[in-house]
Formats: C-alpha cells, sequence, structure tokens
C-alpha cells in the first residue's frame, strides 16, 4: 500500500488512546493522514497524542461517546480544525463484565450498550452529514466475532457488538449511492489492554475457538482498517470482515 496513500485525508479514531484504535492511528499517520484521537481517558491520551505527534498532525479530545452532544461538539471541532472529515473508525468500546444472563448487573447492561452500540450511532450520526458535503468518506466500526456468535458470560458485549454489525450494514445500504462506505471489521481475541478486564477462563475459551490458536495483534487490524479507509475500498460497502484467526464459519 503506497507509503502516503491518506496525504490530505483527515481522520477521526475513537478509543484513540490504546489498543487497535491507537494501532489504526499511528499506521494512518505513518500514510500522511491528520488523525484526531477521541478517548474518555484524558492521561492516556495526551500521552498517547504526544508519542504520536513526530509521525504527523495530531489532535486529541477528551470525549464521551455515549453522551452525543458531546460528540456532536467534538466532530464539528475536528471538522473545523482539520478543514474536513475523511474518515471515522470507531473503535471505542468496554468488555464490561464476565457473568450469567440471570445475575448480570442491568446497570452494566446499560453502560456496554451505551458506549458500545449508542457510541457507533452517536459518531455516524455526528460525522456523515460532514462527510456528505464532499460525498466522500469511509466509516468503519470495531464489532467482534462475538456479534457473530455469541460468547457464554458475556452477553451484553456479545448482543452490542451484534447490533454494531446490523448498524453498519443499514448505514452501508442507506449511504450506498453516495462516496461514503461503510463497514465492520470482527476481530476475535485480539491482544489489548481490554483483555485486563476479562477473566482467563474466559479469555482460554475464546482461543479454544481460533483456530490458529493464538491472537491478534493490534497491527494485524491497524492493516484491514487501512485497506476499508483507503479509496481502493470503493465497492465495497455494509460488509463485514472477519479478523478471527479461522474463528468465524460465516
Amino acid at each position: 500500500m503506497n507509503a502516503q496513500i491518506f496525504s490530505g485525508r483527515k481522520a477521526i479514531i475513537t478509543g484513540g488512546a490504546r489498543g487497535m484504535g491507537a494501532a489504526a492511528a499511528r499506521a494512518m499517520l505513518e500514510r500522511g493522514a491528520k488523525v484526531c484521537l477521541w478517548d474518555a481517558n484524558a492521561d492516556v491520551l495526551t500521552q498517547k497524542a504526544q508519542e504520536l505527534a513526530p509521525l504527523g498532525p495530531v489532535m486529541h479530545r477528551v470525549v464521551d461517546v455515549s453522551d452525543y452532544s458531546d460528540v456532536a461538539a467534538a466532530a464539528q471541532e475536528a471538522n473545523d480544525q482539520m478543514g474536513g472529515l475523511d474518515i471515522l473508525v470507531n473503535s471505542a468500546g468496554i468488555a464490561g463484565p464476565n457473568a450469567m444472563v440471570e445475575v448480570f448487573p442491568p446497570e452494566d447492561w446499560a453502560r456496554v450498550m451505551q458506549v458500545n452500540l449508542n457510541g457507533v450511532f452517536h459518531c455516524a450520526r455526528a460525522v456523515v452529514p460532514f462527510m456528505k458535503k464532499q460525498d466522500y468518506g469511509r466509516i468503519i466500526n470495531v464489532a467482534s466475532v462475538a456479534g457473530k456468535e455469541g460468547n457464554p458470560n458475556a452477553s451484553a458485549y456479545s448482543a452490542s457488538k451484534a447490533g454494531v454489525i446490523s448498524l453498519t450494514k443499514s448505514l452501508g445500504k442507506e449511504l450506498a449511492q453516495t462516496g461514503i462506505r461503510v463497514n465492520a471489521i470482527t476481530p476475535a481475541v485480539i491482544k489489548t489492554e481490554m483483555l485486563d478486564d476479562v477473566t482467563e477462563e474466559q479469555i482460554s475459551y475464546m482461543l479454544s475457538k481460533i483456530p490458529m490458536g493464538r491472537m491478534g495483534t493490534v497491527d494485524e487490524v491497524a492493516e484491514m482498517v487501512m485497506f476499508l479507509s483507503s479509496e481502493a475500498c470503493s465497492y465495497s460497502t455494509a460488509a463485514v470482515f472477519d479478523m478471527s484467526g479461522g474463528r468465524a464459519t460465516y
């Protein structure tokens, strides 16, 4: 892929301070993009922005994706500061507790939905109008193989990611006659900080389902995101791209 394939492009990456979001930001900057990182963790966000700054223009803002008014204000600010919005990578997400449905705390269920599903909706709703003005855009939603298959003791996470897949398909179809493409990726277990909130038992269960027998890396995910963010991704929309080490069966 051309080293400067994103020259002149402006990207928002949610959950950009860590994990898959941070890896995508690095890869995009290395290919010439301007990047605005959104994350809820102020300290980690500032540190990541400083770390990435030598690679290219990096803006950052603390954003709660579960709050639409916060997202809308942040999108306007990013558009004004960068001179447009071309790419949105929805990577912000939380795992929630590992618990059976019968004892799953309702407040935790609501929080997972607010961040993982409503957050993607909020960001898309805020950013699409800017993309429509220029008739160009790429939206990449980070779902999960759990959204296809459902992981036991992770009902909220699985359901939220299933929602992200359906939202991707719906929005992609809505925008199919424009220059905007909307796709999702469905990673299996990726080695990120999110695993700190998941039990060893749950991790072992998920790894046992992966034919490759290993976790994926954030850099592997970032390369998929780079294609889906590029002009080369011109005929794929409302689609789901697996990053599952062979786990996904459909």
